[in-house]
């Protein structure tokens, strides 16, 4: 069994990752800030760039999932830094500090599907470009920051992640608690594609990049079925047997968030997986009604 680090060991997704690397028997050794309490920890300060390469001697996986939650209002000056700040930095630390490790671990560094920016319905797969506003040329900086390990010659895979959905917490949470109450509905237009995956298929999808040497480069983690978000009111309100009658409309949202509003609630991503599909990775939750049901009843 492997031995694999993880930053960011304790978010959503971490924490399900976590649970079933360690459930197949692969030793896992979180990051955290402070001092080293077990051996299944190891110290780190990404701020002052504080991470011994001693400390990752004999890894064979590094998976980077650290960063400042972007769903937590508006864009300020000094939020947008800070998101940049948190992936950019703490991402190169840890690239710089792989590149120096004999033999050289994998490195699978999160990413995010806002790389694509607002495209409407148009199709989209890993070898499409970057799009434009503040969350895609955030993630082009956090893509690059992997450099250092990929020049050095380590396999280095950008995992762009799509809405991450659990029936606990997170996003799909609280919106099954909204419709639960019947005040669920469309936001916007309703027309905004929204490309989405279960955890359970994220740590799935996960394992088979590391028992996959040859996909390197990005990888788009989603479901086959992105769904539209008057869609997925529609359904979630099915799966929940409960109405769905109100609307957000655009102008309120970004009176309250504004530019946040237009790259995130608003924004359109139609995304295909098509490096996992093509590779033979098979999805437990394909499509959106019986994932609903799974994760939620």
């Amino acid at each position: 069994m492997a031995r694999i680090a993880i930053s960011g060991a304790s978010g959503l997704i971490g924490k399900t990752l976590r649970e079933s690397l360690v459930s197949d028997g692969h030793r896992v050794q979180r990051l955290v800030r402070g001092g080293k309490k077990s051996d299944t920890e190891i110290p780190w300060d990404p701020a002052n760039r504080v991470l011994e390469r001693q400390s990752l001697s004999g890894i064979e996986a590094f998976i980077h999932l650290s960063g400042e939650p972007i769903a937590a209002g508006r864009f300020t000056a000094s939020r947008k830094q800070a998101i940049v700040d948190s992936r950019v930095t703490s991402t190169r630390l840890v690239a710089e500090t792989l590149a120096r490790l004999e033999p050289k671990p994998a490195f699978l560094c999160a990413s995010a599907i806002g790389y694509y920016g607002d495209r409407g319905s148009e199709w989209l797969e890993e070898t499409s470009p970057a799009g434009r506003g503040f969350l895609s040329e955030a993630c082009v900086q956090w893509e690059r920051a992997c450099d250092p390990a990929r020049e050095a010659g380590a396999r280095v895979v950008n995992l762009r992640f799509g809405i991450a959905f659990d029936g606990k917490s997170g996003p799909l949470a609280a919106l099954a608690t909204v419709h639960r109450l019947a005040l669920g509905g469309r936001i916007g237009p309703g027309t905004q594609y929204l490309s989405w995956i279960s955890t359970a298929d994220i740590a799935a999808a996960v394992k088979h990049l590391l028992a996959t040497p040859a996909l390197v480069g990005p990888v788009n983690l989603v479901s086959p079925d992105p769904v539209t978000n008057a869609d997925l009111s529609a359904t979630l309100a099915r799966v929940l047997s409960r109405p769905a009658f109100f609307h957000v409309p655009a102008a309120a949202l970004r009176l309250v968030l504004g530019e946040a509003a237009d790259e995130t609630l608003l924004a359109s991503q139609r995304v295909r997986p098509a490096k996992l599909v093509a590779s033979g990775f098979r999805f437990k939750d394909s499509k959106l009604e019986p994932a609903l049901k799974r994760m939620l009843w």
